[in-house]
């Protein structure tokens, strides 16, 4: 039996990356709000983790992305100086890809010149690079010498935890209700409100967002379902064998490098951000086999590592050992054109949604909390996030 419930305007239900930026947004429009998650955020289950996300501001997924990054790191900022706390750093960074390759990477057939594209149409700083240039600058990577390459100083990391945590504090301070631990069991829009029923708890709330990440398809319509597919990735870091100088922050830029045709020919990387000690994050994407959510190995087995080292890292650099000193995994909730949807559930217009990341959405969560949190209230969104709507996905 339950033995009371909670009334909210505004509940949202998962609060990662875009959830807890959608529960401080609606707590700073003056909303009475409310959050909920399964976990304890931050925490290393879904895809809201592993110390660094890459943002950059031309977005080689698609032009419709750049104005999401451009308020996020807005909203970046102002959280920085709220708090004082350090959410994001512009070190560079740097893509790189053979000339006039072609392929699929997160929905680009062409991502270095997109990237590039994206840049000039919205006047963002950056520089083109040749081979040598590349070299010249950065000589720790060991180029095949067909690279160009793409320099955008404003691009950085971010730090998840970090940006989860000071959003949810923010939240709380402003008045918000968190509820960890709960795990939501039903959504269920009716005669103009949205009940939710935990295994804790019952909320009727006016208006409800849905940011429940790789667990985001069991609340959809059958027929929006097949369209979200959930994948493990692997991060390792490696340690450095030798110049360890060259990899520190200051030194060292964000990289992605699409290193061939396949989907699964991307690689990036950071800064050592802990010294040579701590060793250099480095990842790639895979998308051959599926998972479920809730049983996803978690260990990342040695022979994932030494394939990782074997194909992506040691042709490309010298002074990486081959020695993992730890390895973490994340999910990725993928659309069929790696692009996100944020919409609605329900004919009512009730509950709305924002899935999936498709692998680059740490960047954007915070306009796309925003542009939730206004829509929940009736209000004019700051950036307009049409482009993301689910009847593409139906068309395709």
């Amino acid at each position: 039996m339950f033995s009371m419930r909670t009334i909210a305007d505004v509940l949202v239900v998962g609060l990662g990356a875009v959830g807890s930026s959608a529960l401080y947004q609606s707590a700073k429009l003056g909303a009475k709000v409310a959050g909920i998650d399964r976990f304890a955020p931050p925490h290393d289950q879904g895809s809201s983790h592993g110390e660094t996300r890459i943002t950059r501001q031309a977005i080689g997924e698609g032009r419709e992305f750049v104005p999401l990054v451009l308020r996020s790191n807005e909203i970046w900022e102002e959280l920085e100086a709220a708090t004082g706390r350090s959410l994001m750093t512009r070190n560079g960074g740097l893509v790189l890809a053979a000339s006039a390759l072609v392929g699929s990477h997160h929905g680009s057939s062409s991502f270095l010149q997109d990237t590039i594209d994206a840049a000039t149409e919205f006047g963002i700083t950056h520089e083109r690079l040749s081979a040598e240039d590349i070299r010249c600058r950065f000589p720790q990577f060991h180029l095949t010498g067909d690279e160009e390459g793409y320099f955008e100083p404003g691009a950085g990391f971010l730090r998840p935890e970090a940006c989860v945590e000071t959003q949810m504090e923010q939240a709380r301070r402003l008045g918000a209700g968190v509820y960890i631990g709960e795990t939501v069991l039903q959504i269920s829009p009716a005669n103009g409100s949205v009940m939710v029923k935990t295994d804790k708890r019952e909320f009727e709330t006016a208006r409800a967002i849905l940011t429940a990440g790789p667990w985001i398809a069991q609340f959809l319509p059958t027929e929006l379902k097949q369209h979200f597919r959930v994948y493990r990735q692997t991060l390792c870091w490696f340690d450095l064998a030798r110049n360890a100088e060259r990899y520190l922050l200051g030194q060292f830029p964000v990289f992605i490098w699409i290193t061939g045709t396949r989907v699964q020919d991307m690689l990036y990387g950071f800064p050592a951000i802990d010294g040579p000690a701590g060793g250099l994050k480095v990842a790639t994407e895979r998308y051959e086999n599926t998972v479920e959510p809730d049983n996803v190995p978690r260990e990342v087995s040695d022979d994932s590592v030494r394939e990782m080292f074997e194909n992506y890292i040691a042709p490309r650099f010298r002074d990486i050992s081959a020695r993992c000193l730890r390895t973490a995994t994340c999910l990725y909730t993928v659309t069929p054109d790696a692009k996100f949807v944020i919409d609605y559930t329900d004919a009512s217009r009730s509950v709305l949604f924002a899935s999936a990341c498709s692998g680059h959405g740490f960047k954007h969560s915070p306009a796309v909390g925003e542009a939730l949190a206004r829509t929940a209230l009736g209000l004019a969104t700051t950036v307009d996030v049409s482009a993301f709507a689910c009847d593409r996905l139906n068309r395709g």
